[in-house]
């Protein structure tokens, strides 16, 4: 009895009576406020980084592809001409590596215009031709030179200043630019061959058959035809996510008992298999002497010892669980008791499972805001220009001043006849260029913070309500009347700071794994054998790092929702209170975690295997408005309704646990702060008591403890 003693005071004191308590207090102060202060100074600076963003950054850049003097296709005044042509492309797959292309924006050092359409046939240029006109050569095909050209100019003169091109090749707009079709059976002018080449080997390490548009319209086409029916999956995503709670509420210990079941049934499956896996090696296969060490791991499956060791693991599995079943049998009985109730406690309160509708849509605010600031920012600068001459051995072309920043709008006065003012890219001086990679950086904190916040909001929230729902003596004629939103206006009122305190926590720990998995991946190469094991020591130290703090958060914001207290204090009385009840958290927790698993698998694989059935054209006789649309890809709507069903199942069920976790705290505190009489009655449901063996002194038909 001393020992035991001995052990609660180690773990903290038990909760005390209280006789004014009557679940979350009302009478609560601010928590945490200089947190709150300090996370109120970041989101002014955060809002600070994306107004310098959107003053410096331009992200048509991105989105829209340039010509030569830098204006963009696709808007302003080139806005019927959406596409780039490169007047010699195989420039750019003979002079330039096509990563370098496409790291500057897919620039090449040839001249580029705005056109309408790409060219839809071969064409070129003869030497005969030199001597005409442009208007009498090119003809229709004048649009693809640049617009300042005069029809009246020579052929030679217009080829030498880079103001037309000299060969057309069959192309297909891809990313915003022309890119020529593969295979194409046409051989460039003598004059012109790359290495006697053919133009089909000239651009075939270019793009090879990529066709990015032709792609997003077959996909968009997709998505047209069959966006109700992933809305009707999605539909039964819904319904069967409540069924399950449902279940969990009228056939609670059958549902856990079939999963244990199952999972024992698994387990001794496995080591049936692994045993006739071992008498069938034990006579033919060889043994781990004679195999020795190897790298083919695969090897190991013909070894008698690799059964033989399976096999014990799993059997050595099998009775830890078969003796956990006898000897935590009461645990788990109270698992199940909390299971239903949290089922009931949801089903009082339908608006807490819509919540995190509330929690997605400030999710998104916060990533979207994020991923434009960082895209603004990535596109801040001024455009810069340099002069740029197509062939500098041309009679005086030898002395200019080629890759000398230039004004695009200043008249050319030079001796080189293809000497052009081109744009180069963004310039990266100036005070916000300077700062570019810290205010990234704050960017990125930015967002690991505002989106643990989020989460953080939510699960307070849910705590509130749910807790008010445990602490209700009559229910449902205590719980009050709007306990979501009550929670919810308590929650951004009084405890934004220990929010933010929390989240700031988890946010340093995920950035330091993000850090660490970044210099991982740019040292993988030049690692050897002990510097992987240790980085690799360190990842999973971070990861255990994250996950006890991530369980401790969640239960210190419970304690902030019912007791209004700071973090630190909320954390400590959290963890002290479920370490005086460790086994009956670990019961419950795998409890918990087993049939939500089991949820979410009967959810997402009952939508996928409904959608490939339909979206595959494999149920018939379903009737002319029941036929599955005719697709270019039909795996489309299936992974867009398998992945829209795991998202509502996941918001579903984490509200679900997170009221598990709500009333097992408040059901612990429960057993230290009262002992079942008038005075002190029990606030637990008539089936916990029951499996406790204990019961309320106090009258059915109202409470007799003093106000």
């Amino acid at each position: 009895m001393g020992r035991k003693q001995n052990e609660n005071e180690a773990h903290g004191n038990s909760a005390k009576y209280d006789p004014s308590f009557r679940g979350p207090i009302k009478n609560r102060g601010c928590t945490d406020i200089i947190c709150c202060v300090l996370f109120l100074i970041f989101i002014l600076g955060y809002i600070i980084v994306g107004l310098v963003a959107w003053v410096y950054g331009d992200p048509r850049q991105v989105l829209y592809p340039r010509n030569s003097t830098g204006a963009y296709c696709g808007v302003g005044d080139n806005k019927d001409k959406p596409y780039v042509l490169y007047f010699d492309i195989l420039s750019c797959a003979a002079a330039i590596n096509i990563i370098s292309i496409a790291e500057n924006g897919l620039q090449c050092p040839t001249p580029q215009v705005c056109v309408s359409s790409c060219p839809p046939a071969p064409w070129a240029v003869e030497v005969f031709q030199f001597s005409k006109t442009v208007g009498e050569v090119y003809g229709e095909r004048r649009n693809f030179c640049l617009p300042a050209v005069s029809p009246d100019t020579i052929v030679e003169d217009s080829l030498q200043k880079g103001l037309c091109p000299r060969f057309l090749l069959p192309s297909t707009p891809a990313l915003g630019r022309c890119f020529p079709l593969p295979n194409i059976n046409f051989t460039l002018p003598e004059d012109l061959r790359i290495n006697n080449t053919t133009v089909s080997n000239g651009i075939s390490g270019l793009l090879d058959s990529i066709n990015a548009r032709d792609v997003s319209v077959k996909i968009f086409e997709d998505f047209a035809q069959s966006w109700y029916w992933i809305l009707v999956a999605l539909g039964v995503a819904l319904a069967l996510s409540l069924l399950f709670i449902l279940l969990l509420r009228l056939v609670a210990a059958p549902l856990v008992l079939l999963l244990i079941v199952g999972v024992l049934a698994v387990l001794a499956y496995g080591i049936y298999h692994c045993w006739q896996q071992y008498q069938v090696f034990r006579d033919k296969g060889a043994s781990i002497t004679q195999l020795g060490f190897t790298t083919n791991f695969s090897a190991y499956q013909s070894v008698k010892e690799t059964w033989l060791a399976a096999l014990i693991v799993l059997a050595v599995l099998e009775g830890i669980l078969l003796l956990m079943l006898i000897f935590l049998r009461q645990r788990i009985r109270i698992a199940i008791a909390l299971l239903k109730e949290a089922s009931r406690a949801v089903g009082q309160m339908m608006s807490t499972m819509f919540y995190p509708l509330v929690t997605f849509v400030l999710l998104v605010i916060c990533i979207g805001y994020w991923a434009v600031t960082a895209l603004y920012l990535a596109t801040s600068g001024q455009p810069q220009y340099i002069y740029w001459a197509s062939n500098t051995s041309t009679p005086g072309c030898e002395n200019v001043p080629v890759n000398m920043t230039c004004d695009p709008m200043a008249p050319l006065n030079s001796s080189c006849p293809n000497l052009m003012c081109v744009f180069k890219g963004y310039s990266t001086t100036g005070l916000a260029q300077r700062s570019l990679f810290n205010l990234q950086i704050y960017g990125v904190l930015g967002l690991f913070w505002t989106v643990n916040w989020v989460l953080a909001l939510g699960q307070c929230v849910l705590a509130g309500a749910f807790a008010s729902f445990y602490w209700a003596f009559h229910k449902p004629r205590d719980i009050p009347t709007f306990p979501l939103s009550s929670a919810f206006i308590r929650t951004l009122r009084y405890h934004t700071g220990s929010l933010a305190f929390g989240a700031l926590i988890l946010s340093l720990v995920q950035i330091a794994r993000v850090i660490l998995e970044y210099i991982d991946h740019k040292l993988r190469g030049s690692q050897n054998a002990v510097a992987r094991c240790i980085i690799c020591c360190f990842k999973c130290c971070l990861w255990c790092l994250e996950k006890f703090i991530k369980f401790l958060n969640r239960n210190a914001y419970i304690m902030i929702a019912i007791y209004g207290k700071n973090f630190c204090v909320s954390a400590k009385n959290a963890f002290m209170l479920l370490m005086r009840n460790v086994l009956r958290v670990v019961v419950l927790d795998k409890v918990t975690d087993l049939l939500l698993f089991f949820g979410k698998l009967l959810v997402v694989g009952g939508v996928g295997v409904l959608s490939f059935f339909f979206f595959s054209g494999r149920i018939k006789g379903l009737g002319k408005d029941f036929e599955n649309p005719n697709l270019n890809y039909y795996w489309l709507p299936i992974m867009t309704s398998i992945m829209g069903a795991y998202v509502i199942a996941s918001g579903f069920f984490s509200v679900f646990g997170m009221c598990v976790d709500t009333l097992f705290l408040c059901f612990l505190e429960d057993l230290e702060r009262n002992d079942g009489s008038q005075e002190r009655p029990y606030y637990m449901p008539k089936a916990l008591l029951k499996i406790l063996g204990k019961k309320n002194e106090a009258p059915t038909g109202g409470k007799t403890r003093k106000k």
